[in-house]
C-alpha cells in the first residue's frame, strides 16, 4: 500500500474572509476554501466558519495531515493558542482558538500572529529560504513585521517583537493610532498613504491621478497611484520615491539594532514594484551604519496572494523541522 503524501492545513483569518488551504510539503495548495468571516456576529460564529473551511479541505481525504496552522490578527498567546483583541473583530477579548480547533479535529494546531506566519511562510517556502536571518515586512493597511534570526522566528520576551510599523522615523511626525508619533505606518499604511496623497492632490490638479479619478469615477487607492506612476506621472513617481525612502530609513533603524541587512517585502503596497524597491534600498543605505551599507538587500516576497494560507501552513512545517 502506497504511503500517503504529507500535507498541512493553513488558515488565513481575515476580517472579511477566512481562507483555508491544504498545503503539501513543497508549498503547493492542493485544495482551497474561502468563506465569509462574519466577524460582526462575534467569535463563536467566526470559529464556526474556520471549522467549516477546515472540514471542506480535509473531507476528500488522501493525505496524511501533519497539523493545522492559523495566522490571526491580534496578539496571540502561543502556548495556549489564545487570540487577544484582534482588530475588526467585535466581541473578541481572549478566545482559546487553538483549543477549540484541537477539540474539533484532534490534530496538532498552531496559532500565531499573521505577520509572524508570513515570515515563517517566506522562510519555509519563499524568498527567505536563502537567508539565515531576515526581516519580513508586510505592507498593507498597516506595516507588519516578522524577525527571523538564524532560521528561527524571534518573538521577544512578551511576543511583541517585529512591530516595525510602530518604529518612529520622526518624533514630530503625524500621530499614529498606537498613540505615538511619526511611526513608519503613518507614512506607509494604505489609509495613511491615500489620505496624504489626497491632501497633496489639492495642489496638484495637473496630476494624472486626479484626471483618472474624475474620468472613471473611482476612488484613490495605492493601485491607482501605481497606475499613474507606470504612465510616467511626475507626482505619482514622487509619492512612490518618498514612500520608499522613508521605508528605507525605517529598515536602517532595524538593521543598525539587529545587524540584519536582509529584508523581504510583501503586501499590496509592495506592488509599486521596482521603483519602490530601488527607493527603499537608497533610503536604507543613506541611514544604515557604514559597515553595513554594502550588505543591504531588499527583495520582494514570493508567496504574494497566497501568503496567508502558505504562511499559516508553514507554522506546522516549521514546528516539525
Amino acid at each position: 500500500m502506497a504511503t500517503k503524501e504529507t500535507a498541512a492545513v493553513g488558515v488565513d483569518l481575515g476580517g472579511t474572509s477566512v481562507k483555508v488551504g491544504l498545503v503539501d510539503s513543497k508549498g503547493k495548495i492542493v485544495r482551497k476554501a474561502v468563506l465569509d468571516t462574519y466577524a460582526e456576529e462575534g467569535p463563536d460564529r467566526v470559529v464556526k466558519q474556520i471549522k467549516k473551511g477546515i472540514h471542506e479541505v480535509l473531507k476528500p481525504g488522501g493525505y496524511k495531515i501533519k497539523g493545522i496552522g492559523i495566522g490571526s490578527p491580534g496578539v496571540v498567546q502561543l502556548k495556549d493558542g489564545i487570540v487577544e483583541n484582534p482588530p475588526n473583530f467585535p466581541g473578541w477579548t481572549k478566545v482559546k482558538l487553538g483549543k477549540k480547533i484541537i477539540e474539533e479535529f484532534k490534530l496538532a494546531s498552531f496559532v500565531d500572529n499573521d505577520a509572524n506566519a508570513a515570515a515563517i511562510g517566506e522562510l519555509i517556502f519563499g524568498a527567505g529560504k536563502k537567508f539565515d536571518s531576515f526581516i519580513m515586512i508586510t505592507l498593507g493597511t498597516g506595516v507588519g513585521g516578522g524577525i527571523v534570526l538564524d532560521k528561527k522566528l524571534f518573538r521577544g520576551s512578551h511576543g511583541f517583537a517585529g512591530e516595525i510599523g510602530h518604529g518612529s522615523i520622526d518624533y514630530a511626525g503625524p500621530q499614529c493610532k498606537c498613540g505615538s508619533y511619526g511611526c513608519i505606518e503613518t507614512y506607509a499604511g494604505n489609509n495613511y498613504l491615500t489620505a496624504r496623497v489626497k491632501d497633496a492632490l489639492l495642489q496638484r490638479e495637473d496630476s494624472l491621478i486626479t484626471r483618472i479619478m474624475r474620468e472613471e469615477q473611482i476612488p484613490l487607492t495605492p493601485k491607482l497611484i501605481s497606475r499613474a506612476m507606470e504612465a510616467g506621472d511626475e507626482f505619482a513617481i514622487s509619492v512612490v520615491d518618498d514612500l520608499g525612502r522613508k521605508l528605507g530609513y525605517s529598515f536602517a533603524n532595524v538593521a543598525n539594532i539587529l545587524d540584519v541587512t536582509n529584508f523581504v517585502v510583501g503586501g499590496g503596497v509592495a506592488g509599486f514594484g521596482k521603483r519602490l524597491f530601488t527607493a527603499m534600498e537608497a533610503g536604507m543605505k543613506e541611514r544604515v551604519g557604514k559597515s553595513l551599507k554594502s550588505l543591504c538587500k531588499i527583495v520582494p516576497a514570493k508567496l504574494k496572494n497566497e501568503a496567508g494560507i502558505l504562511g499559516a501552513s508553514a507554522l506546522v512545517y516549521y514546528k516539525y523541522n
